[in-house]
Order: C-alpha cells, then sequence, then structure tokens
C-alpha cells in the first residue's frame, strides 16, 4: 500500500519509553512497509526527514545509521540513501556462508526440482506461526557449487504470500529466491535466524548430495523474517563441507 502523498507530514506523538531515534527508525520501517518507499528506491534526505519528524539531522542520523546496520538501508557515498534490495548482487552471500577451502569466492546455481502445496506439519506451523494443516508451499532444490552438489535445501514458504509460485518460476532467470520473492511477490527476507548441528546423511540427502550414508553434513535451519518480525520461512539445508566451510564474521 502506497502512502497517500497529501497526508500531512508525521509528527512524533507523546513521550514513551523509546528513544527519540528509535521512535524515528519505528516510523521509516513502518514506511518501509506499507511500500513509500520500495526496495532500491533512494529515501528522503536526512535534512527532509529531519523536517518531517520535527526532530534534529542527528537523531534521524542515528536511526539511518542503525537500520544501515542492520541491512535496512544502504548508503552510498555522494548518491544518498536507499532501501536496500535482494537484487544487489552484493546481498547474495548476507544469507549464503558457504566458502569454498581456498577461499575463492564461488556463484551457486540454484536447482529446484519441486514446489507444491501442502498441509503444514505442527512442527513448520509452530515456526511459521500458522495452525497445522494451513497451506504451505513447500519447495526442494539443489545448490550447486562449480557443477556440484553441495547443499540439499527443503524449504517451507506462507502459501498466502507466495500465490502463483510454481517450479517454472523457481526456474527461471539467475536471480536468488530471496530476489525473486522481493521482485514478483513483494516479499522482503529482513533477517534470519540460523540453527546449526551436524547430522548423518540419510538416504535421500545421500543421493541428493553424493554421499555416502551415514556420512556427516551440517544442517543449516533458517528462519527468514519479513517486516514487522513476521516469519515467512523455514529451510532446512543439509550442507556438504568436503570443499566447503561455513562461514560467520563476528563483529
Amino acid at each position: 500500500m502506497t502512502r497517500d502523498a497529501s497526508r500531512p507530514p508525521s509528527r512524533l506523538g507523546s513521550p514513551t519509553f523509546s528513544p527519540l531515534y528509535r521512535q524515528i527508525k519505528d516510523f521509516l520501517i513502518r514506511s518501509l512497509e506499507e511500500g513509500e518507499w520500495g526496495p532500491g528506491d533512494a529515501i528522503p534526505s536526512e535534512g527532509e526527514l529531519a523536517t518531517r519528524f520535527n526532530v534534529s539531522q542527528g537523531t534521524v542520523r542515528k536511526a539511518i545509521d542503525e537500520m544501515a546496520a542492520e541491512n535496512l538501508l544502504v548508503r552510498r557515498q555522494g548518491k544518498g540513501t536507499f532501501v536496500a534490495t535482494h537484487n544487489d548482487p552484493r546481498s547474495f552471500y548476507r544469507f549464503l556462508r558457504l566458502v569454498p577451502d581456498d577461499g575463492k569466492a564461488t556463484h551457486a546455481v540454484s536447482d529446484p526440482f519441486f514446489c507444491e502445496a501442502i498441509a503444514a506439519t505442527p512442527e513448520v506451523a509452530a515456526v511459521l506461526g500458522l495452525a497445522p494443516g494451513d497451506a504451505v508451499l513447500h519447495v526442494k532444490r539443489l545448490l550447486r557449487f562449480s557443477g556440484e552438489p553441495v547443499v540439499f535445501d527443503q524449504i517451507y514458504l506462507v502459501a498466502d504470500l507466495f500465490d502463483g509460485l510454481t517450479l517454472e518460476s523457481l526456474r527461471g532467470g539467475e536471480r536468488s529466491l530471496y530476489s525473486l520473492f522481493e521482485t514478483d511477490f513483494g516479499v522482503r527476507m529482513i533477517h534470519a535466524e540460523e540453527h546449526l548441528r551436524a547430522v548423518a546423511a540419510d538416504a535421500q540427502s545421500a543421493a541428493m548430495i553424493g554421499v555416502k550414508l551415514g556420512e556427516p553434513l551440517l544442517l543449516v535451519e533458517r528462519t527468514a523474517y519479513t517486516y514487522g518480525n513476521k516469519p515467512v520461512e523455514w529451510r532446512r539445508g543439509l550442507y556438504s563441507t568436503h570443499h566447503h566451510y561455513y562461514r560467520n564474521d563476528l563483529g
């Protein structure tokens, strides 16, 4: 929904427990969620936003700094501040943390082979905030690095948000899944939570990735959230670490 341009600029209400810059951040996130600025769009300058919210530029800058640190916004020297987008090639490795042993970045090729609507199991429903039996889309794919299958993903999506998603559309083009979700369905993954553990390859995963039955694999369970901290995707990825490792930068 696009905000009515004729509506008077927002003004802060009564004081709350939240610091002023956090209140500005909340207003900005709400504007993103409502579609006032879409992925890749430039947002108004700090001065314009300061006037809109009747606060200092320093307060606005602190809110924007925090949103940039959270990958909601991107600052571009001499150009302004833009809404982050999954169409930016630099965002590809934000969620995919698998690195070849030699350290050289290798483009991963997504190879989806299954996409069907199913009834959510209690486990899937609990993660996605649904009721057991609600419709979810179940996607299966392989991620290949230099032609080698390295990751076997099983992905569960809130069906109502991805009406019309098909195996054919998943196979089309070179976009990442998150870029496709953002562009074609207006669903942007803002942040994700991952749980990692070692598991033994079962018959299906061994066949998919080309490893021996019982061989150790890295299981990465990811819940991805859109605006409003709403879970929209749960995926269980099985990673072969023969020639790759999982990298996480702690700062």
